[in-house]
């Protein structure tokens, strides 16, 4: 197996056989597909992963499978080797899915992926259904696809994890403004210019922001049923219920912020305005007729709410104002990249 450093100065220096594929509406003969792998102490269900994985699809002239080891200390870089890996990376230690998961993402953009798929190392989600989740983009009709698992027919879910995992997505949901109704299913599709868009903040998972990012910033995306495989091993994302639904919360909050911060702020700004001012009118009308002596603690708290009013107004112009500059450091940054993956 060759270096990595080498495969990637291999595809650049390969001539685009086709135009690449940057946005939905281009259907036609694509030129790579790289299916992405991050792996963390794998090597007893990677086998059966990447044997599972399709290597010639219709619709693209190569597939290439790319395993990114998260710092593993069970030789899942060299299982990953020996069971026909293209390419691996190996990160110096674990760094966790969501960092795992944006490192193939890069490397793929450096391999030269006109589309990437990201699947799971633990055989959760069936190769056979790689197809499918590609087809919407081989159409042209989106450029982000998410397999849903169509969560009430896991057997193994508990009824509480059905449950979560509904509500989470639900939520999602409402925060992204897209209809995708299985928010945390690792198994998705992606075209090359939608990668470049997708910038990863969290240090959890990266389920949850990547589709919040692509409703906000216009990425269509869609979903295609797809069927999973029987359970290997236990989940390592949810260790525990409460602290799950505590990080996935914490995650939706804050990228959420991150678009829609001066609507949040304004909103709490309001509320705390509009209630500070009925409760300072309440105080005026007992003062008119004469009895605001006993009214004195509705007026401490009118002014509280008001403060809290305007300081969220204060909150609500200076997170639009970041919100703005991250944003174009956001453009800047997929433009550079637009630059440096030319081909």
């Amino acid at each position: 197996m060759s270096e990595l450093s080498e495969s990637i100065e291999t595809a650049q220096a390969e001539p685009a056989a086709r135009t690449p594929f940057e946005k939905a509406g281009q259907p036609g003969i694509l030129r790579k597909l790289v299916i992405q792998v991050p792996c963390f102490n794998e090597a007893k269900t990677l086998p059966q992963t990447l044997a599972d994985l399709p290597r010639q699809i219709k619709g693209f002239e190569t597939v290439e499978v790319l395993v990114i080891d998260d710092g593993s200390t069970d030789g899942t870089a060299q299982v990953a080797e020996t069971n026909g890996a293209d390419h691996v990376v190996r990160l110096p230690r674990n760094r966790g899915l969501a960092y795992a998961f944006a490192t193939g993402l890069e490397t793929a953009l450096q391999l030269g992926a006109d589309v990437i798929v990201n699947t799971d190392a633990d055989n959760q989600y069936r190769g056979a259904d790689i197809p499918r989740i590609l087809r919407p983009i081989l159409e042209g009709s989106a450029e982000f696809v998410v397999g849903d698992r169509q969560i009430d027919t896991i057997r193994h879910f508990s009824r509480t994890k059905r449950w979560l995992q509904k509500m989470g997505s639900r939520v999602v949901r409402w925060a992204s403004g897209t209809d995708i109704p299985d928010a945390t299913s690792g198994f998705r599709a992606m075209t090359r210019d939608a990668a470049m868009q997708l910038v990863i903040y969290s240090d959890y998972t990266y389920t949850l922001e990547t589709i919040i990012q692509a409703g906000k910033k216009g990425i269509s995306i869609t979903h295609v049923p797809i069927q999973t495989n029987e359970k290997l091993r236990e989940s390592r994302l949810i260790t525990s219920l409460p602290a799950y639904i505590w990080r996935s919360g914490v995650t939706i909050l804050r990228i959420f912020l991150m678009y829609e911060s001066l609507r949040v702020f304004v909103t709490l700004g309001l509320a705390f305005g509009s209630l500070g001012a009925l409760i300072s009118f309440r105080f005026l009308y007992f003062f008119i007729i004469g009895e605001g002596q006993g009214h004195i603690q509705s007026l401490i708290l009118a002014a509280v709410l008001l403060i809290f009013g305007f300081q969220a107004f204060l909150l609500a112009l200076l997170a639009d104002v970041i919100a703005k500059n991250r944003y174009l450091d956001e453009e800047i940054n997929y433009r550079l990249k637009r630059a440096r993956f030319e081909r």
